[in-house]
């Protein structure tokens, strides 16, 4: 049975706290287009890129479809509606499909985050909170599974996520205190080694992050921005699954980065 797309928004607009968490301008979070009213299935995406919104366009069943995403489709701020943008509105338009975004919302969600659906993932125990973002908890931190090396949990979140993340060895052989920031994280380092951690997995880092993991003395691990914030959104999908009774799928674009 359809869904009314104002009741879906009004439960996620509250369930992730969407007009209290801070983030950039451009996020633009929840509801960023609307469809005639009715959703009867979600398609769930790491990004609201032209390949992701055509190819979901292109599907058989694709008509009332809510796509639900991490990154939305106003990164670049107030441009005409033009070139790309335009391809992306008016395949969204023409197949009745609406386009639902969080982004700090959904990396820092206490059930359905990206940080700690990953850290679960993981096995990692006694969980809690490491680091800020503009003033409020993001990071997951804990135990690492006992015998674990740093090259052993690379090799796990290989599997698990289906990337090649890069290892900086600064820290101890063995894993043993592990914090999680998704996505674009290398730059919280430092705030990983203040917080006592010996080892760090993100997405990706600058340059620089090299030298800060190696003379910090943190391991840091960069299993890719796009492979570490696929679970959130799979995550929330499945929880609108199950309090909604909406079928769902994932929509894969990897990226490689």
């Amino acid at each position: 049975m359809p869904v009314a797309l104002r009741e879906l928004v009004e439960y996620l607009d509250g369930y992730l706290r969407i007009r209290e968490v801070p983030d950039e301008p451009t996020a633009v979070n929840g509801l960023q287009v609307e469809n005639s009213g009715a959703v009867s299935r979600i398609v769930a995406a790491v990004d609201a890129s032209l390949a992701t919104i055509e190819g979901v366009a292109g599907q058989s069943e694709a008509r009332s479809t809510l796509l639900l995403v991490h990154h939305g489709l106003f990164w670049d701020g107030n441009q005409p509606v033009t070139g790309r943008r335009y391809r992306k509105l008016q395949s969204l338009l023409s197949k009745d499909i609406a386009v639902y975004s969080a982004h700090i919302p959904l990396d820092l969600h206490a059930e359905v985050g990206n940080n700690v659906v990953l850290a679960r993932q993981l096995g990692l125990e006694q969980l809690g909170p490491f680091d800020l973002y503009r003033g409020v908890p993001i990071g997951v931190q804990g135990e690492s599974p006992a015998g674990l090396t740093r090259e052993g949990l690379v090799e796990v979140l290989d599997q698990m996520l289906g990337t090649r993340s890069r290892l900086i060895p600064g820290g101890p052989p063995m894993a043993g205190r592990v914090g999680v920031i998704t996505g674009g994280g290398g730059n919280r380092i430092s705030a990983a080694r203040q917080a006592g951690l010996d080892t760090f997995i993100t997405g990706e880092g600058p340059h620089h992050t090299f030298f800060d993991a190696m003379e910090l003395g943190v391991n840091a691990i960069f299993a890719g921005h796009y492979a570490t914030e696929q679970v959130g959104v799979q995550a929330l999908a499945e929880h609108l699954e199950e309090r909604f009774g909406l079928a769902w799928e994932f929509h894969a674009h990897p990226t490689g980065l």
